[in-house]
C-alpha cells in the first residue's frame, strides 16, 4: 500500500481539528465538569465536524444513496445515527409514512429537525420523531414506536461503524425493531478485504475512534449482516470508481426480512 494512501487520513484530522478544535475547548472551559466525561467532548468535537463536513460527506455518497434510498425506503423509516439528516433529502414522500430519526448525539437535533420540516416531515404533523437513543437501545425504541417490530425500513448511512457492540446491537435491532418483510439497507465504510490496508485501518482506528465519537475504520459491518440466518433476500455490492487502497473502504447493502 502507498504511504500517502497509508497516511491520506491525517489530512482529514488537520482540517476536522482546525473546525472543532476551538469551539470544543471553548465549551470545555464553559464546563470544564466535561472532563470527567470524554464521550462527551468526543461528541462536541464531533457535531462541530460535522457542521463544518456534513454537507460534503452526504454529496460524495450521493451516487449511491440515490440509487439505494428512494426506491427501498417505504412505510415506517428509522435512520440510524441520523447525523444532520441526510438521509431525508432521499426519501419519497409519496413512500415514507414516518422518518425515526435515531441520534444519541442530542448536538445534532436541531439540524434534523430544520432539514426534515424542508421535505414535510415535523413531529407536530406526527410523520416525524426524533430519538437521543443509541443503536443498542431496541427495547426503548421499540417502546417509542409503540410496540416492536414497527418499522418497515432500517436505514444506516456511516453509522454501524461508531454503535457500540454493533453486532449485538444490529442482531437486536433487526430482530425486535425491523418487521418481517421489512427492508435493511446500509452505506457503510467497512474493513478491506486487501490485508494490507485492513492492517493500516487497524492501525489508525484507536486515534480515529477517540477523535470522532467512536468511529472505527477496520469493522466487519458487510459480514456479519449477511451471516444472520433472517433474510429472504440480500445482496452487498461496492461503490463504484473506488479505489482499493481506500482506507475508507465502502459497502452498500440491500436485506430483506423473511416474512415469517
Amino acid at each position: 500500500m502507498k504511504l500517502s494512501a497509508a497516511f491520506g487520513l491525517l489530512t482529514d484530522l488537520r482540517l476536522a481539528s482546525q473546525a472543532a478544535f476551538l469551539p470544543t475547548l471553548k465549551a470545555v472551559f464553559r464546563s470544564p465538569a466535561l472532563l470527567f466525561y470524554p464521550r462527551e467532548i468526543s461528541r462536541i468535537f464531533m457535531a462541530h465536524v460535522w457542521k463544518a463536513f456534513g454537507n460534503s460527506t452526504d454529496e460524495s455518497g450521493r451516487p449511491v444513496k440515490a440509487s439505494l434510498i428512494p426506491s427501498n425506503a417505504h412505510g415506517v423509516v428509522l435512520d440510524i445515527g441520523a447525523g444532520h439528516g441526510h438521509t431525508i433529502l432521499y426519501l419519497d414522500p409519496a413512500k415514507v409514512t414516518k422518518y425515526v430519526a435515531l441520534e444519541p448525539n442530542q448536538l445534532m437535533h436541531s439540524e434534523i429537525r430544520t432539514l426534515a420540516a424542508s421535505k414535510g416531515f415535523t413531529e407536530e404533523s406526527g410523520n416525524c420523531l426524533i430519538l437521543s437513543y443509541g443503536a443498542e437501545d431496541a427495547t426503548l425504541i421499540s417502546s417509542a414506536l409503540g410496540g416492536p417490530r414497527q418499522v418497515d425500513t432500517l436505514i444506516s448511512v456511516l453509522t454501524i461503524c461508531s454503535i457500540p457492540e454493533p453486532e449485538r446491537s444490529l442482531t437486536t435491532l433487526i430482530d425486535e425493531v425491523l418487521k418481517p418483510g421489512g427492508t435493511f439497507i446500509f452505506y457503510e465504510h467497512v474493513r478491506s478485504d486487501r490485508a494490507d490496508v485492513a492492517w493500516w485501518q487497524r492501525f489508525w482506528t484507536p486515534v480515529w475512534k477517540w477523535a470522532f465519537d467512536g468511529c472505527c475504520l477496520d469493522r466487519l459491518t458487510h459480514h456479519w449482516v449477511a451471516k444472520m440466518d433472517v433474510w429472504a433476500e440480500s445482496s452487498v455490492w461496492g461503490k463504484e470508481g473506488e479505489p482499493e487502497e481506500n482506507l475508507f473502504w465502502h459497502r452498500v447493502g440491500r436485506f430483506v426480512k423473511k416474512s415469517a
